[in-house]
């Protein structure tokens, strides 16, 4: 048996069966006006984080998510874009699909502006997406890549890459680890579908989104998630996992390289009018900007004494040098 076919019969189980504690996210559920979210859909919330956030579902866009879950997130989506088809939701697991289809049912009760036709469900599978190119505003995964294998984890990106617009954002949200994850665990077929034996270290996954030619990448979050211990599972050492949430953009990539926000800012205290670095970022007195960390490399070079650049906060909302 395959570590894909496991992960299936796995998500098999929890479709006919919902096990509210199969992945357990730090993040609250979005709380939208007119939005009421069934509780079975709630207890197959199953992912590490939130792929939802606004800022990136303006004009109703066309949405794809990968691995449909009990639902929710296809229905926070189509809050955003309410008419048929906006939103291609797309599971290998047939009994996910039946029962993300019951939950719409359920959905459309409670909630008066929905309507089931807003979102079309297909099967198939990361690896080869039913989706034509370039026709996907915005894409979405959660809690899936992390499963993957080097080469499929590649294929995945590749393949999200390739039915986005040019802008087009791609949504992560995927368990990460910056201790060494044991050989064993990574081969336990069952842990790797569970989220846990899977997860990258953060530079290493990002490298990997970037190396497909996504040119700007948002680190948007990242909590504490689990811990993996020498008493339950097979390693001598505390692994500590966090989740990560992330917004890739099908940007250019610029000459110089990917411009990547982690959460920095520089903020410049001189007695000028304003600094200009001459490479397009101009920073006014005591007016902190969101700086990537390529910039914030290049200003720190300066070796300025006016000039504060502040670790990463692991957070960016917007705006900034690029």
């Amino acid at each position: 048996m395959s570590y894909l076919e496991t992960t299936r019969n796995v998500y098999k189980e929890a479709a006919e069966n919902p096990q509210k504690g199969l992945c357990c996210t730090t993040t609250p559920v979005w709380q939208l006006p007119g939005l009421d979210i069934p509780q079975k859909m709630l207890e197959m919330n199953y992912g590490c984080g939130s792929t939802v956030n606004p800022r990136d579902l303006v004009n109703n866009p066309s949405i794809l998510y990968v691995g449909v879950g009990g639902g929710m997130e296809l229905l926070q989506f189509s809050y955003f874009s309410r008419r048929i088809g906006a939103v291609v939701g797309i599971d290998i697991v047939d009994e996910m699909i039946t029962a993300c289809k019951e939950n719409f049912i359920e959905a459309e009760k409670i909630n008066p502006w929905f309507r089931s036709e807003f979102v079309e469900l297909k099967k198939g599978d990361a690896l080869h997406l039913p989706v034509a190119d370039n026709s996907i505003d915005v894409a979405a995964q959660n809690c899936l890549f992390n499963i993957f294998k080097h080469e499929d984890l590649i294929k995945a990106l590749e393949e999200m890459y390739r039915v986005l617009k040019p802008r087009g954002r791609l949504v992560l949200s995927d368990p990460t680890c910056e201790t060494a994850m044991p050989v064993s665990l990574q081969e336990d077929e069952r842990l790797r579908a569970l989220c846990l034996s899977g997860a990258l270290p953060l530079n290493e996954y990002i490298k990997m989104i970037t190396d497909i030619g996504f040119g700007t990448i948002e680190i948007r979050a990242k909590r504490p998630y689990r811990m993996l211990d020498p008493v339950n599972y097979d390693t001598q050492e505390l692994i500590f996992i966090e989740s990560v949430e992330v917004c890739a953009i099908k940007d250019p990539m610029p000459a110089d390289g990917p411009c990547v926000f982690t959460g920095k800012t520089a903020i410049y205290y001189g007695t000028e009018e304003y600094f200009d670095d001459e490479m397009g970022h101009v920073l006014m007195p005591n007016q902190p900007l969101a700086v990537c960390d390529k910039t914030a490399g290049n200003l720190a070079a300066l070796e300025r004494e006016d000039i504060f650049i502040s670790g990463s906060t692991w957070f960016y909302d917007g705006g900034g040098c690029c």
